[in-house]
C-alpha cells in the first residue's frame, strides 16, 4: 500500500484527489493540510510514501518548502501539484527536488500514474509540461547559442530569478541601484529580452540558472 499526503488551500482539490484514490486498496490517503505550517506539523508525525505539494500556500512558498522538506526528509517523494504549465516553475521546482509534476485537474489515471512513477523512484511530467517543453525545445533553438555573462551579471541573474528587486540585489552585492539597473539592462540586451519575466524564462531555457 502506499500512503500518500496532500498539502493545498483549496479544500474543493483536496476533495477531488481524495476522491480518486478512494476505494483503491493500493493506496491510503496519511493526511492532508492546507499549508505549510499544518504539514510540517503533519510530517513530524508520520511520513507518508509520496507527498503531493501545491506550490502556492497561504504561508509558504511551495518551491522553497520542497527544498526546506527534503533537507529534513532527504528521499521523500514530491509531485507538485500546480495550475502552471510555464517551464520557469517546472525547473525550479524540479531543481528544488521534486520528482513530479502535475496540472490541478488531472484525471485519475495521471494522478496514477504520477503517484506510481515518484514511488518507484522515476520522474513524472504532467503530459501537458511534456508537450510545453517539447513545443519551447521546437521553437527555442536560437536558446543554442552560447551567451557569456560577467561574473556580475551572473549574480544579478541569479538574484532576479529569486525575485529580488533593484533596491534588494543592490544591498546583497554592495552596488547602486543604478548600478544593478545596468546589469538589468545588459542582460536584457544579451538575451533580446524585454520584460524581467521573459530574462527568467529564456536564461533557464539557455542553461544560464
Amino acid at each position: 500500500m502506499i500512503t500518500i499526503g496532500i498539502v493545498d488551500d483549496h479544500s474543493l482539490i483536496i476533495n477531488g484527489l481524495t476522491h480518486m484514490l478512494s476505494g483503491i486498496s493500493d493506496y491510503q490517503i496519511l493526511f492532508t493540510a492546507n499549508n505549510g505550517e499544518q504539514l510540517t506539523a503533519a510530517l513530524e508525525v508520520e511520513l507518508p510514501d509520496v507527498l503531493i505539494l501545491d506550490i502556492e500556500l497561504p504561508d509558504s512558498n511551495g518551491i522553497e518548502l520542497c527544498s526546506a522538506i527534503l533537507k529534513k526528509y532527504p528521499g521523500l517523494p514530491i509531485v507538485a501539484l500546480t495550475n502552471h504549465d510555464e517551464l520557469v516553475y517546472v525547473k525550479k521546482m524540479i531543481r528544488n527536488g521534486a520528482k513530479g509534476y502535475l496540472l490541478k485537474g488531472t484525471d485519475k489515471q495521471n494522478l496514477l500514474n504520477a503517484i506510481n512513477a515518484v514511488y518507484k523512484g522515476d520522474q513524472f511530467l504532467d503530459r501537458q509540461v511534456e508537450q510545453a517543453i517539447l513545443q519551447q525545445t521546437i521553437l527555442g533553438k536560437r536558446t543554442s547559442v552560447e551567451v557569456k555573462l560577467t561574473k556580475r551579471e551572473n549574480e544579478v541573474l541569479s538574484l532576479i530569478a529569486n525575485e529580488y528587486s533593484n533596491q534588494e540585489i543592490a544591498d546583497k552585492l554592495f552596488l547602486s541601484v543604478r548600478t544593478v539597473e545596468s546589469h538589468r539592462h545588459s542582460l536584457n540586451q544579451k538575451l533580446n529580452i524585454k520584460n524581467p519575466a521573459g530574462l527568467v524564462k529564456e536564461a533557464i531555457m539557455r542553461g544560464l540558472i
